[in-house]
């Protein structure tokens, strides 16, 4: 996946009763791998941030059900430790409850903490073969947050498709927005499309609107929870990508795995929107650079209606809006 480290490499994987993970907040300058031994470890990595992007997230509370599991700790405490971690991505729900079932029909914890492991892997490669014709010959191509295999144990949701369709042989640009604070965009996306080959250049958040004016073929996001009337929360920022992307006629599309989609939430006005510390705007590299005595608001997702939303490209094929109830029978 990177040139540090061998293209083999997942986001996460176990070997043993150890769960291995890459440090994403070392990114891109270095390329670390950690391990984790309790569950207790595989909550505070994801409550930190060394692994994210909610199919990852999902994988990784899998692993740390499957430590739990293996040590004989309790498997509620378990699952309400993980839950507790980041409060909008449903992967993280989704995965804990596939894994509390596994567990409780006797499965071996490893074993079914790889199937769910697999089971994304081959979700996001048919993601990327579905979404794949979108990607034009030439075209311009935009993004926003990172949504690529480092967020979802391999392939991507968002860069599946843009990865399918260059390994095709079919040549594109891609802007990669940096996204605030963290910047996961210009951090993450921009590290794994320049492993890829893939040329891009780094936006600034704001600059958004004025590409997309200049003549952007269509914008990929990934998601983190989707509801049932096809509202969806994603990294905060896309809220305004999607409405400009509307105003000027691009087509804006979000990739995610059947499991992104909460089949008890409505729509979007049910979604938890995390909140984080106010340090991430406040400072940089460890050093502030917002006046002393300012505060900061710091919501890491935002909630985009439906009505602005082209497709949604899931390893079911491409959704419109209007098609997304059905969903829910394939996560029941």
């Amino acid at each position: 996946m990177t040139e540090q480290g061998p293209r083999e490499y997942r986001a996460l994987w176990m070997e043993g009763d150890k769960v291995k993970m890459i440090d994403q907040r070392a990114l891109p300058e270095h390329f670390q791998i950690i391990e984790l031994t309790q569950v207790g470890e595989v909550a505070r990595a994801i409550k930190n941030m060394t692994v994210r992007g909610a199919p990852a997230i999902g994988a990784a509370s899998a692993y740390g059900m499957a430590l739990a599991a293996m040590d004989g700790s309790d498997l509620s405490e378990a699952a309400g430790l993980l839950k507790a971690q980041r409060p909008t991505a449903f992967d993280l729900f989704f995965a804990v409850d596939h894994m509390l079932e596994r567990l409780r029909r006797g499965n071996d914890p490893i074993e079914a903490a790889n199937d769910y492991a697999e089971s994304i892997i081959k979700k996001c490669r048919l993601i990327g073969e579905h979404g794949a014709p979108l990607i034009k010959e030439g075209g311009k191509v935009m993004t926003h947050c990172n949504a690529g295999a480092l967020a979802t144990v391999d392939y991507g949701t968002a860069l599946a498709p843009l990865r399918v369709a260059w390994r095709a042989g079919r040549r594109f640009f891609v802007y990669v927005s940096e996204t605030r604070p963290r910047l996961q965009g210009m951090k993450l996306t921009a590290y794994e499309l320049w492993n890829e080959g893939i040329p891009l250049s780094i936006i600034v958040d704001g600059a958004s609107g004025h590409f997309l004016r200049q003549g952007v073929d269509l914008v990929i996001v990934g998601a983190d929870r989707i509801a049932l009337n096809g509202d969806f929360a994603n990294k905060i920022g896309t809220f305004e990508k999607a409405v400009l992307a509307k105003e000027l006629g691009v087509p804006f599309y979000v990739a995610a795995p059947v499991s992104t989609f909460d089949p008890r939430m409505v729509d979007g006005r049910g979604i938890t929107i995390e909140d984080r510390g106010e340090d991430e705007v406040t400072m940089l590299d460890g050093k502030r650079i917002a006046p002393q005595g300012c505060t900061a608001l710091n919501p890491s997702f935002d909630m985009t209606p439906a009505k602005y939303v082209t497709g949604f490209i899931t390893e079911v094929g491409i959704l419109r809006p209007s098609e997304v109830h059905r969903i829910k029978e394939a996560i029941i």
